[in-house]
C-alpha cells in the first residue's frame, strides 16, 4: 500500500483536461462556479447620488446663511433636475441624482421647514450623504473573479451590472453506484436481517451536490460481475466521475476491483495505508475517473472526501474544499494503528483558535456514520505519529 501523502500527490498530478463552461441565465446561477472574470464596464455610481432623504445644498451656505429657499423636489428617477445655486436648496430623496452645483445633502432630521424655506438646526460636514462617482466600483475593476462560487451577494452584483446571462463552469456529472446483494434502497421492505440500507448513495449524492457537481444515481447492483460491468459502462458514457461503494476489498464477492481494469481504465492506485478505507481505488479512462470506495458508511464518506472531492474541485478549476486546518487537542488521543488515521472529532472555535475533543464519538468499526453529526471534523494522524498529549497541534479536515 502507498502512503496517504503519496496518494494525494498522485491525485494532484492527474490531468483534468480542459474546464468546460456554459452560458446560463442569472436566475439559475446560485451555487454555480464562474468561468470568467466579471469586470465593471463603467463607474458606479456614474453621477453623485443621494444616500438619504434631505436637501441638496452648497456646503458653503451653511456658514453664510441661516436659511435656504426650497426650489422644488427631486424624486428618485427624475429625468430633469434644476441646478442648486447659493441661497437655494432642492428636496432630494434617497437614490436620486444630486442636482448640479450641489455638493452636500443635509438630512430632513437636521432642518426645520418654515413655509418655502428650511432653517438649519444641525450642520453637517462637506459631502455628507452624497455618494461620489465610483463609490461602489470603478470602470475596469474586477468585481468577481473566475472560479468564484456564486452566492447571494454575487448574484446581486451581477444583476446590478445588467448581466442577464453569465458563463459558468459546467457541473461535472458524478455517477453513484452502490454494489452489494445485501443493499436495500430506502423505502423498500427488508426480507431478512442480513440486509442493510443504501445510506451511502444518499450521503455521496449530498456531498456531490454540495460541492457543485451534478449527482446521478445509478442505482444498486447486486454481487454479479456482468451486471456490475454493465452498470459501470453505462455510467462511463454519461458521467465524468464514477463513484462506487463496495466490492474493493479482498472477499470472494468483491468484484469491482477486477471490473475497473477490465473496463480499460488505468488504475492509478489501489490500496492506501489509511484508516478507514485502505482498499480505496482510483482509476482513469481518458478524461474520466473512477473512484471505488469501501462499503461501510463512515469509511466511504471519509474516502470520498479524501479522493473524489479533490477531483471534483479540480474539474471546476477550484481549490480542494477540504484542505486541513490547524487545531489544538483538548484531551489526550490514543492512536490505534501504524496507518494514517482519520478520526471523527468535535471541532470548535474558542479564544482565537480551533479545538478538538472526542466527547460522544464512538469507537468501533468504520460503519459509524453518526460520528459525523454535529460540528464534526476529521483529525489526521500520520503513519509515524503515536499517542498525542492534550495541547498538541493537529491537522483537521473541517466538515
Amino acid at each position: 500500500m502507498i502512503s496517504y501523502e503519496t496518494s494525494q500527490n498522485m491525485i494532484s498530478l492527474l490531468s483534468m483536461g480542459n474546464i468546460r463552461s456554459e452560458r446560463i441565465f442569472l436566475s439559475s446561477a446560485l451555487g454555480r462556479v464562474l468561468a470568467e472574470d466579471i469586470v465593471a464596464d463603467e463607474d458606479y455610481p456614474t453621477h453623485p447620488t443621494s444616500a438619504m432623504d434631505g436637501y441638496a445644498i452648497l456646503h458653503s451656505d451653511l456658514e453664510a446663511l441661516d436659511s435656504l429657499e426650497i426650489q422644488g423636489d427631486n424624486p428618485a428617477g427624475a429625468e430633469k433636475i434644476a441646478d442648486v445655486t447659493s441661497g437655494i436648496c432642492i428636496k432630494t430623496f434617497t437614490g436620486s441624482l444630486m442636482p448640479g452645483g450641489s455638493d452636500t445633502l443635509i438630512p430632513i432630521e437636521n432642518v426645520r421647514v418654515d413655509g418655502d424655506r428650511i432653517i438649519i438646526t444641525k450642520p453637517v460636514p462637506y459631502g455628507f450623504a452624497t455618494r461620489p462617482v465610483g463609490e461602489s466600483y470603478r470602470c475596469s475593476e474586477v468585481l468577481i473573479s473566475k472560479g468564484t462560487k456564486l452566492g447571494f451577494a454575487e448574484i446581486g452584483v451581477l444583476a446590478g451590472i445588467n448581466r442577464v446571462m453569465i458563463r459558468v463552469v459546467q457541473r461535472p456529472r458524478v455517477g453513484i453506484i452502490a454494489t452489494g446483494s445485501e443493499i436495500l434502497d430506502i423505502g423498500e421492505s427488508a426480507s431478512h436481517a442480513g440486509q442493510i440500507r443504501s445510506s451511502n448513495s444518499y450521503t455521496l449524492q449530498a456531498l456531490v451536490d454540495s460541492l457543485g457537481g451534478e449527482s446521478v444515481q445509478m442505482g444498486i447492483v447486486g454481487d454479479n460481475k456482468s451486471a456490475i460491468m454493465e452498470r459501470f459502462e453505462e455510467a462511463m458514457h454519461s458521467c465524468d466521475i464514477i463513484v462506487s461503494t463496495g466490492g474493493v476489498s479482498v472477499g470472494d464477492y468483491d468484484f469491482v476491483k477486477h471490473i475497473v481494469p477490465a473496463l480499460g481504465a488505468e488504475v492509478i492506485f489501489k490500496g492506501v495505508n489509511i484508516k478507514p478505507g485502505q482498499h480505496v481505488m482510483v482509476a482513469q479512462r481518458r478524461e474520466k475517473f473512477i473512484v471505488s470506495l469501501p462499503g461501510f458508511a463512515y469509511s466511504s464518506t471519509v474516502t470520498f472526501i479524501l479522493y473524489a472531492a479533490p477531483l471534483l474541485a479540480r474539474m471546476m478549476g477550484r481549490e480542494n474544499p477540504y484542505e486541513p486546518i490547524e487545531a489544538t487537542l483538548k484531551v489526550p488521543f490514543s492512536k490505534r494503528s501504524n496507518k494514517s488515521e482519520f478520526t471523527a472529532c468535535n471541532l470548535c472555535f474558542e479564544d482565537g483558535r480551533y479545538w478538538v475533543d472526542f466527547e460522544g464519538k464512538k469507537t468501533g468499526s468504520s460503519a459509524i456514520l453518526t460520528n459525523l453529526l454535529g460540528n464534526a471534523g476529521l483529525m489526521i494522524c500520520g503513519e509515524e505519529d503515536g499517542d498525542l498529549e492534550a495541547g498538541t497541534l493537529v491537522r483537521v479536515i473541517k466538515l
